[in-house]
């Protein structure tokens, strides 16, 4: 398997475009605006405890207050308890150093942390705890134990802190994995100098997406890195050759006329990315809606009949749609809740298949997840960890006329709507004349289909109703003025 990264930057904005194969998997965009904050660490103040829910609102300076739940905090060694709650530890107005586990997501704030940690290539750093550990997706045992022993060294050194091996530092040599934590160690201690001056606001922060990109998502099935800012490589090119001089060869400067993106088919994608639709080679499609709460992908065979019998032509739609579910979850970077309603099956063989076909679709994605078994209904619950925004919450908004429903009143509604205000309005005021307002839609239809009812009303209220159309009014916006 060959992968690609390509990182495309503009001064406002940087693009970074994972391939496998070719084809796009992931897409992370970071604008010089809304720089992602996920990892920095702030000095904030507690604004308000709650110790009901066992947690507190901090303010580190953004927008929105993070949010701190009691799990998270960690004062002199210690952690909240049944018989020591979170209102023990925090008060109001209290200095904390604080990191961001998850940045701002819709209404939320950010989700902090009090257990701090500091990532480098191979190592991540915890400078309040002093346990060594090893990712979980280390599953070579003599490996495992090689890299216990080589932490166990540097710690017998007499340096402080604990440490987490990382995946990426598998088989790579004892001298490297030493550094990394040395160069850790040190970081710290230039951290510590600026936590211990008291001063509210950023501390630390993460590296910018390009040099993170390296650090995070290389690994040695990549085969190049291809980027279209020349300053930007040559920071690239001086990160590589201080802490992963295995990566400097693989980087490319792209130079071309034409765009990166546009080369490698990367704007189409986005495109597609935004839709709720998405079609597959079968004939089949699969339907994508996100709300605050969860997501739902529903799974539909369209126009494909297949050739054998129905419950094959269902298990091959199914099939494609996990491998496709799987790569639209990075690429739109959904997070939380996901509910897949496969098309029912019911043989347990083919079902026991598709979730087989899922999982090992999900074994690339970054982020942490969890799928459960097929139920009896043919719907799959999975959660994948959410840090950032999707990708649509990142590049779109809210319909200014449905406020993001997807749905807005037909104007047959509208009309109904107007003949009710005028009903209240005659009522109440004593007028000649009203004039009614609204889109030229709503207009036209109360002048044609509904022009029988209007007159109706009209003798009926004993008030003249003249009518304007508003270019700037949605199907659903109306205004009864009293002349």
């Amino acid at each position: 398997m060959s992968d690609e990264i390509l990182i495309n930057i503009t001064p406002p904005e940087t693009r970074v475009a994972v391939l496998e194969n070719g084809v796009l998997q992931e897409l992370i965009i970071e604008r010089e605006r809304k720089r992602d904050t996920v990892g920095n660490l702030y000095r904030g103040e507690v604004v308000r405890v709650m110790p009901g829910i066992q947690a507190a609102f901090v303010n580190i300076g953004l927008d929105k207050a993070g949010f701190l739940h009691a799990s998270d905090v960690l004062v002199k060694g210690e952690v909240p308890t049944d018989d020591k709650g979170i209102e023990s530890f925090l008060t109001q107005g209290q200095q904390v150093v604080v990191q961001v586990l998850k940045a701002p997501i819709g209404t939320k704030g950010s989700r902090l942390t009090m257990s701090v940690s500091i990532p480098s290539r191979y190592q991540v750093f915890l400078p309040y705890s002093n346990k060594l550990a090893l990712s979980q997706q280390l599953d070579n045992e003599p490996e495992r134990e090689r890299l216990m022993a080589c932490m166990e060294v540097f710690k017998a050194q007499g340096h402080a802190g604990g440490y987490i091996a990382r995946t990426v530092s598998e088989e790579v040599a004892e001298d490297n994995i030493l550094a990394d934590m040395l160069f850790l160690n040190k970081l710290w201690e230039v951290i510590s100098l600026q936590v211990e001056q008291g001063e509210l606001g950023l501390i630390y922060e993460d590296l910018p997406l390009a040099l993170r990109i390296l650090r995070d998502y290389y690994q040695s099935s990549v085969s190049k890195i291809v980027i279209d800012s020349t300053i930007n490589f040559d920071r690239m090119v001086d990160f590589s050759s201080k802490f992963m001089p295995e990566v400097t060869s693989l980087l490319e400067l792209y130079k071309g006329a034409r765009p990166l993106f546009d080369l490698y088919s990367i704007e189409q994608e986005i495109k597609s990315a935004l839709e709720r639709h998405v079609p597959l080679k079968s004939g089949g499609h699969l339907v994508f809606d996100q709300t605050e709460a969860m997501t739902t992908v529903d799974v539909n065979t369209g126009s494909y009949l297949g050739r054998g019998n129905q419950q094959q032509t269902i298990f091959k739609t199914n099939m494609e749609a996990a491998q496709t579910t799987a790569r639209q979850l990075r690429l739109r970077n959904l997070g939380g809740i996901i509910i897949i309603d496969f098309i029912d099956m019911y043989d347990d063989e083919h079902k026991a298949a598709v979730l087989q076909a899922l999982e090992k679709a999900m074994q690339k994605d970054h982020a942490k997840y969890t799928i459960s078994n097929v139920s009896e209904l043919g719907l799959v619950e999975m959660t994948r960890k959410r840090t950032r925004e999707s990708l649509q919450r990142v590049l779109c908004e809210a319909c200014p006329t449905c406020q993001g429903d997807g749905m807005i009143r037909t104007p047959e509604t509208t009309c109904y709507e107007i003949f009710r205000e005028i009903m209240r309005d005659a009522r109440q005021y004593e007028a000649k004349e009203l004039l009614v307002l609204s889109s030229q839609e709503v207009v036209d239809m109360l002048q044609d289909e509904e022009a029988a009812a209007l007159a109706d009303l009209e003798a009926f209220v004993g008030i003249n109703i003249r009518f304007r159309a508003e270019q700037d009014y949605g199907q659903e916006q109306y205004n009864v003025v009293l002349v």
